[in-house]
């Protein structure tokens, strides 16, 4: 590969989510020109989606500041809109200075991706695409993590189109179209049953999906679904198929021990069978949980195990993986970085 110039970046920012986003306009309003990996659509799950994972998301109404609502897609154009215009660069196919379109009209240009990171020297290296490298002083890793889905082609496309599937129900289960309605969850651990028990607030039923006779959830959390009214569980069952045009009306399920098929009328379809974060590409040169999360070295701070690295949004966070504490996250990297690119006299 060959080194795209000579100049050393002060923080290259990878992913292109809330976290990415918000870290890009405080790194800029710092004056540390960042540059942004966004990222390129693929259909491997632990690669980076460019938007994250609100680009599967057609209406956010929890988000302060949009008393009407706003799409996920709209909303993280108007993120790298305002990122821009404080002076952001992204690496794209037509350049490092792309102007950025309506947020309706979409893009005239393709993002590029991080191929991989060498932490090793300093200042570390980052691949891009087309066999290029970029130094730089300071890293801000916010690739976010990709839900893990069934794989159907239905439901992916109802997904994207806000057909009536999901896989966040905090995002999305109070939304008007959900509601009154009976919905169906997949999955069987503790998330499943926090999804589950949160649907119940705004469903007439919630049905719960799972392959096996026993849930793996801890048994506390097992008991409060079990003991649930409003909460039937489906036992040895998967979802075969998703049915549905515009909108979700049915599941097709297939027992997991006779092969029998059976439909299910749902108004919904939520997802909890676990995310995948998008750190593959950084080799094992940065400390991960046993989920593959990356670790932070300070609960309250965005520093990873190498100095001059730090992590923001559902890369790091298994737990809440909402837009704003990933933004929240991308805030407190950004300032992370400024402070200790001054300590280390890099102005």
């Amino acid at each position: 590969m060959s080194v795209e110039s000579n100049q050393v970046e002060k923080v290259i920012i990878i992913g292109s989510g809330p976290a990415g986003w918000t870290a890009a306009i405080y790194a800029a309003r710092a004056n540390l020109d960042p540059l942004v990996f966004a990222g390129r659509p693929k259909s491997v799950p632990t690669t980076i989606l460019p938007g994250g994972q609100l680009m599967m998301t057609t209406e956010v109404e929890n988000y302060p500041g949009f008393p009407e609502g706003v799409t996920g897609p709209k909303m993280m154009s108007y993120f790298e809109q305002q990122a821009v215009r404080f002076g952001t660069r992204i690496v794209t196919d037509k350049g490092l200075n792309p102007d950025v379109s309506d947020p309706d009209d979409g893009h005239s240009y393709s993002y590029h991706d991080c191929k991989s990171v060498d932490l090793s020297k300093r200042p570390f290296v980052v691949a891009g695409e087309d066999d290029k490298e970029y130094l730089t002083h300071s890293l801000i890793i916010a690739t976010g993590a990709t839900a893990n889905w069934l794989g159907l082609e239905n439901e992916q496309r109802l997904a994207r189109t806000g057909g009536g599937v999901s896989a966040c129900a905090v995002c999305d289960g109070a939304l008007p179209v959900f509601r009154d309605q009976e919905l169906a969850v997949v999955g069987g651990g503790d998330s499943a049953v926090e999804e589950a028990t949160y649907l119940t607030k705004f469903a007439s039923k919630v049905y719960m999906i799972h392959r096996r006779d026993e849930l793996r959830a801890s048994k506390i959390m097992a008991q409060r679904a079990l003991d649930n009214p409003k909460i039937d569980i489906q036992w040895n069952k998967k979802v075969a198929d998703v049915l549905g045009d515009e909108k979700i009306f049915a599941i097709e399920l297939e027992d997991t021990q006779s092969g029998e098929r059976s439909t299910l009328d749902v108004g919904g379809l939520f997802m909890a069978i676990g995310h995948t974060p998008a750190t593959e590409f950084l080799e094992g040169q940065l400390d991960l949980d046993d989920k593959g999360y990356l670790k932070l070295a300070d609960s309250y701070r965005t520093a990873t195990s190498v100095e001059g690295v730090f992590g923001a949004g559902d890369v790091v966070d298994s737990v809440y993986r909402q837009a704003i504490t990933a933004a929240g996250m991308g805030c407190k990297a950004a300032i992370d970085a400024e402070r200790w690119l001054g300590d280390q006299g890099i102005e």
